[in-house]
């Protein structure tokens, strides 16, 4: 392209070049030739052509040029014919055997699985890079008592890497997720016009099975003219979940970040913050993985819009596959590249978590009070008014939940003060933090193990 002539920031600012480099027009090319290859050595081998007439043909792909294809297209107003006509000429007597029997989707599709076995790959290898830098948080951070929030409120004392350990759950499912819907997308179809092989009459299991396992693909079990779209529809839906996970970590990062809070901060080194607030130290990377996750949740829509097509099928879906397809798998690797910057570059501040847990002055705690008047005897319901009250008095008097709660005679009948001490101390009441975390983290271990030897 032109220098200046870029619209989409997916050419010049979101993406890795590995990613990128998948859905140029010149990979899309090559790919579709490379199917183009296939399917005539399944012809070959199924006896519909001559002996070495596909080695002809894949000769003649280095000599197949873009801009020849596009001149072909602009006459004939047909990408793929355009594609075959131009294999045909390089090919020279072979050209006559080119694209015989397909349909343009049969190409269109093989080579949408063999893109997309290469990007969800990069994915992959992105988010385990993730999951495995949040387990190592989580371990290290397994201790550190933090206050948990419900509703943006004070709930219970947490740890940190407790924390960590739920997005490690989370992310790792969708690890699987996309597993599960690689196991289903990933696959080929040589089928014909309308998916009967007609054209290559009793031969065509043979051609299917000779041209999808020099591609390294399995074929669709059966097909219309095109592959169902429910595949692309999971794919876009399991790359918007997980691009929402993404968008919770980098909201809790955010929210954390604020100066009133400040538990986690962004590292932002000498970036500038504000044009005209010098102190500003902004969360742009945590905001950009939100903003991105937005777009992704969008393009569902259009992924399952797509499923529905007329009969054997129609072309509503081409369109929008050109743009869905690669946005989806470009704006995820963009994001798992942001979530590792912001997870190397997080800062943690424990002084903050500690002066944060006691903003309420002992109140995070007055479940742990209300469980121990239960073990003491008192009733579930009689506890948990007599709390509240307590809460509520303390408000009023600006003392404090500690103090009030310390001062209670209908507390202190059934608690010692030092047996009270002890309850409202929150690294008492962090329940089985613990043994969660390493559940979590076997998990994702097991998880992790087949990825790397899958």
């Amino acid at each position: 392209m032109r220098e200046g002539a870029e619209i989409c920031p997916l050419e010049w600012r979101y993406g890795s070049p590995e990613m990128r480099a998948l859905f140029t027009r010149e990979n899309l090319l090559r790919k579709r030739l490379e199917v183009e290859v296939a399917l005539a050595y399944g012809l070959e081998a199924a006896g519909l052509i001559s002996p070495g007439m596909a080695e002809k043909i894949e000769m003649a792909v280095e000599r197949v040029k873009l801009k020849r294809v596009d001149e072909l297209e602009a006459k004939m107003g047909h990408d793929i014919m355009a594609l075959a006509v131009g294999l045909a000429e390089a090919a020279g007597e072979a050209g006559k055997y080119v694209h015989l029997g397909a349909t343009s989707y049969d190409i269109v599709d093989t080579a949408w699985a063999l893109i997309l076995r290469s990007a969800i790959d990069i994915v992959k290898r992105k988010l385990v890079d993730v999951i495995e830098l949040l387990m190592d948080y989580s371990r290290r951070y397994r201790g550190l008592i933090m206050p948990g929030r419900t509703h943006g409120q004070h709930a219970l004392p947490i740890t940190l890497g407790f924390k960590f350990a739920n997005y490690v759950y989370e992310l790792t499912r969708s690890l699987e997720r996309i597993l599960d819907t690689e196991r289903r997308l990933i696959k080929g179809k040589m089928a014909g016009a309308v998916g009967t092989m007609a054209a290559w009459g009793d031969k065509g299991l043979v051609v299917e099975r000779e041209a999808l396992r020099r591609l390294g693909l399995e074929p669709h079990v059966i097909t219309t003219q095109v592959v169902p779209r429910d595949g692309f529809a999971e794919l876009v839906s399991a790359m918007a979940i997980l691009g929402s996970q993404l968008d919770r970590l980098a909201i809790e990062v955010r929210e954390l970040m604020r100066p009133e809070i400040g538990e986690i901060a962004e590292g932002t080194g000498k970036r500038v913050g504000s044009s005209t607030m010098p102190q500003k130290r902004n969360p742009v990377t945590a905001e950009k993985i939100s903003g991105l996750a937005k777009v992704l949740r969008g393009l569902t829509i259009v992924a399952l819009e797509n499923i529905p097509l007329w009969h054997e099928r129609d072309l509503t879906n081409s369109s929008s596959e050109r743009i869905i397809v690669p946005h989806t798998m470009l704006i995820m690797d963009e994001m798992l590249d942001s979530t590792l910057k912001l997870l190397k570059g997080l800062i943690i501040r424990p002084d903050n978590m500690r002066r944060n847990l006691e903003l309420t002055r002992g109140g995070i705690m007055a479940e742990a009070v209300m469980m121990a008047l239960v073990r003491k005897g008192m009733s579930r319901h009689e506890a948990h008014a007599l709390l509240r009250e307590i809460e509520r008095r303390a408000e009023r008097s600006g003392k404090g939940f500690r103090d009030e709660v310390l001062n209670d005679e209908k507390v202190l009948s059934r608690l010692t003060k030092d047996e009270l001490k002890e309850v409202l101390r929150p690294e008492n009441y962090l329940g089985q933090v613990e043994k969660l975390i390493e559940r979590a983290l076997r998990y994702a271990d097991e998880v992790l193990r087949n990825v790397r030897t899958s």
